[in-house]
């Protein structure tokens, strides 16, 4: 899609104000958290508050369409991050087959989580049959296509695999990394080459920073098959990725993933007032397919499992009183400071761009 067309997307995502207002009813207005966009923002579709719907359910577990791609995947799935945290392989293992077991089917990683380990640990978990289950996603750091490519290689042995379904562009958290990877010799080549061989077979990008740098991304003359990015009850009033980005995603029908639901470090329900629960039924109730949660452990996979299981859509008071419980510490980004620093970034990325 060329940048003209992503300007005339802009432009109609922003005429949305009205719809927002008529679609919450006559209360509906400025202080209402639901229809009030942060300053400067394109207002948001009414849509992106309402869940997709479900179009299966695998062991008592939701599944979604996951945009355009034909696939459906679990609303809740696995951040690869925290299958690096164990003690032992074993106990990494024990996590996510549970999780498969108990109707998870969406599995993140990355190649530079744990210098590899996330994924060498996800790979012998997979194995026994259990890759044929599973919807595999993981992430490339690579600008260049030579480098792209070889970290392609050490994913495909480290997880085990032939084929990965779905490959990712690590943190576009900067400026500049649209123009990197869409460079002469930019990874975006590897990808094509990559999914023309048959070693992968959807194309993404994800990103932590800042919603205009995934609308850069956007803006490339490319087909997208999904994006990740941050969604929680704090993303609506600071920065918004939900209100800026996920009504274009969802215009064009891309797969949507949603991360750091609690935060990223569970930040949210420890310090604004709301429960671990309600940060996922809110991310469960925005319209995308699928949510990730970090979860280091097999009693904190249940307790998601159980939310998860037992999801119903949100009602809009119960939407409102979610939002309004955050809206005074979510303003200053305080708790979502992976927008606002590089404190966050990975070690990669910031060497990549010089920063140490």
């Amino acid at each position: 899609m060329t940048q003209a067309s992503h300007g005339q997307l802009s432009r109609r995502h922003f005429l949305y104000t009205a719809a927002l207002g008529t679609a919450l009813g006559p209360a509906a207005g400025l202080a209402n958290p639901l229809a009030a966009a942060p300053a400067g923002a394109p207002a948001a579709a009414p849509e992106i508050f309402t869940p997709p719907p479900t179009v299966e359910t695998r062991d008592g577990m939701p599944y979604r369409a996951f945009g355009k791609t034909g696939e459906k995947v679990s609303i809740l799935g696995i951040g690869g991050y925290h299958i690096g945290v164990q003690a032992s392989a074993e106990e990494s293992t024990r996590i996510i087959r549970t999780a498969i077991d108990g109707g998870v089917n969406f599995m993140d990683n990355a190649w530079e989580y744990h210098k590899g380990l996330s994924e060498k640990r996800m790979g012998l978990a997979l194995k026994d049959g259990f890759r044929r289950k599973v919807f595999l996603m993981t992430k490339v750091c690579g600008r260049d296509q030579k480098a792209a490519m070889s970290d392609l290689e050490d994913s495909l042995k480290r997880l085990e695999t032939e084929v990965i379904d779905l490959w990712q562009f690590h943190e576009c958290n900067y400026d500049n990394d649209p123009d990197w990877i869409f460079a002469k010799n930019g990874a975006i080549h590897a990808a094509l080459k990559a999914r023309e061989q048959g070693k992968i077979r959807f194309i993404g990008f994800t990103g932590h920073k800042s919603p205009h740098i995934h609308l850069k991304m956007l803006a490339q003359n490319f087909t997208w098959d999904s994006l990740q990015m941050p969604l929680n009850v704090l993303d609506s009033h600071y920065r918004s990725f939900a209100r800026q980005v996920l009504p274009v995603a969802l215009e064009r029908g891309m797969g949507v993933v949603g991360m750091k639901p609690l935060g990223g470090d569970g930040g949210i329900p420890r310090s604004a007032g709301v429960t671990a629960e309600e940060c996922l039924k809110y991310a469960f109730n925005l319209h995308i397919p699928v949510c990730l949660s970090g979860m280091d452990s097999v009693e904190v996979l249940n307790q998601n499992l159980r939310t998860a299981k037992s999801f119903k859509p949100l009602s809009r008071e119960e939407l409102e009183s979610i939002l309004g419980k955050v809206k005074e510490i979510a303003g200053d980004g305080r708790l979502e400071r992976f927008k606002s620093t590089q404190d966050f970034d990975s070690t990669v990325h910031r060497d990549q761009h010089g920063l140490g």
